[in-house]
């Protein structure tokens, strides 16, 4: 029988009152049909220009209303879920990919080895986790699938004499690092450039630059945390829980930890080896989300037999990892259908006129900052990548054309916007699976890192502004 602790029924109380992710979205969904019945409907002129679609600037005009009637807003999730399809099962596919990665043990074997390696040189432990780990989410996305990492970071921390925030935040910042960063990440970038009809990865070499500007500042906030903690524990924000918990440890014995041998090492190399390739074929055959798809399993499927976790153990860790994301696959399809009762409602180019008029009154270079402060309050309510893609860039790429600046860079409002405050959120399933995992009451993680947020925010505000003069394609 599973026995929860005080502390994880109170998250589970708090996680309760929040309205489910998919309730959101149906609301908005309701919402959007309604005001079908309350704008004007109105159209663009759009034309095709260089293989995308572009907005006519000041084409638009009224046309004659289309609501949505109460059966074809149901009929909407069918039809968001189809028009999703290739991103939708390509969500699935990479999941899989990864759960079967998981299962060769390469990753936990990894770290333990690197641990080992530099007892003697403990403040390294702290950059070269959140490295590893911002890497991940850089180049897969990896945000929910860390959180089985989190109690090994946690054991490292208190190890060197730090507290379970650090160990946390050793995995779960340096992951989001990589997530802000997004350079490959397949989830938000890979959907949102698709989407916006930009070249899939264009843009890396400034996403990089601003990269390095924010897993910088996570390191020097946590090894600061770190060093003031262990000078004085009394500092920490978990000092009462790290008592009980010292209690608690006091007579268990180590976990153990399978040691890493060659065939990690070999699953290592084809996962070095398929991302290389990966990013071969985006750059030079042009390859798109199926190309992609097939590369993954096919790094999937090599990992698994070189891995020796079987054919049938494979195939139960590919299905547990399509699992893992379903929640955030799916969620493509409710998105989109919000767009389709828009679309079908011919109101979704009123909005888009609206938003201009908002935003074009703001100076040229704070257009672009004021389309990602929509997209941070957005994603208090979507806080899936993918999602909250598929709901807004049908918006804003179209929006970028009449503000006259990138499409490129309504990627990044989009992407600084959603992954930044990824990591504050109570809606995020990622912190608050870090935190039940962890034993870390919410307001004690907030108190933490809302300081590290403002910055990011700043470093994100500070990038798109950088982005519009310089003209990022």
């Amino acid at each position: 029988m599973k026995i929860e602790s005080p502390h994880q029924e109170v998250v589970a109380e708090k996680k309760r009152k929040i309205p489910h992710t998919y309730a959101i979205i149906f609301a908005i969904i309701i919402l959007a049909a309604i005001a079908t019945y309350l704008l004007p409907a109105g159209q663009f002129e759009r034309v095709e220009q260089d293989g995308r679609t572009i907005v006519v600037q000041d084409s638009y005009q009224v046309v004659e209303s289309n609501p949505i009637s109460f059966f074809e807003l149901f009929k909407a999730i069918p039809e968001g879920m189809s028009k999703g399809s290739t991103i939708i099962f390509y969500i699935f596919l990479v999941g899989g990919a990864f759960g079967i990665i998981r299962e060769t043990g390469t990753i936990e074997a990894g770290i333990h080895k690197a641990v080992r390696k530099l007892e003697t040189r403990e403040k390294l432990l702290i950059p070269i986790t959140m490295i590893i780990f911002s890497i991940a989410g850089a180049t897969t996305g990896m945000a929910e699938e860390s959180i089985i990492f989190v109690p090994i970071g946690i054991a490292i921390a208190r190890a060197m004499g730090y507290d379970a925030i650090t160990g946390t935040a050793m995995i779960s910042i340096g992951a989001a690092s990589g997530f802000i960063g997004g350079m490959m990440n397949p989830f938000t970038v890979g959907v949102a450039q698709s989407i916006a009809e930009v070249p899939l990865f264009s843009g890396i070499g400034f996403r990089f630059a601003v990269y390095i500007f924010v897993l910088s500042m996570a390191i020097f906030y946590v090894m600061r945390y770190a060093a003031k903690v262990k000078n004085n524990p009394e500092k920490s924000v978990m000092y009462d829980i790290e008592m009980k918990e010292k209690e608690k440890q006091r007579d268990r014995p180590a976990g153990q930890f399978e040691e890493f041998n060659l065939r990690h090492a070999l699953v290592l190399l084809i996962i070095a080896g398929g991302l290389a390739f990966n990013m071969y074929g985006v750059f030079e055959w042009s390859w798109y989300l199926t190309e992609l798809t097939a590369s993954f399993i096919i790094i999937g499927f090599a990992s698994g037999i070189v891995g020796g976790i079987g054919i049938n153990r494979m195939f139960d860790a590919f299905v547990d990892g399509m699992k893992l994301v379903a929640f955030g696959a799916l969620i493509v399809g409710f998105a989109r259908a919000i767009l389709v009762v828009m679309e079908n409602g011919l109101i979704i180019d009123t909005m888009i006129n609206g938003l201009a008029s908002v935003i074009s009154t703001l100076p040229n270079t704070l257009n672009a900052v004021g389309m990602f402060f929509v997209q941070v309050v957005i994603n208090f309510f979507i806080p899936s990548g993918s999602g909250q893609a598929a709901t807004t860039m049908p918006i804003m790429a179209p929006l970028a054309d009449l503000l006259g600046i990138e499409r490129q860079v309504a990627v990044l409002a989009f992407q600084y916007g959603d992954g930044i405050t990824n990591s504050i959120i109570p809606t995020s399933a990622a912190l608050m699976g870090y935190l039940a995992v962890a034993g870390i009451p919410y307001e004690r993680w907030v108190k933490f890192i809302w300081k590290l947020i403002i910055g990011w925010l700043m470093i994100g505000a500070l990038a798109l502004v950088a982005a519009v003069l310089i003209g990022v394609q």
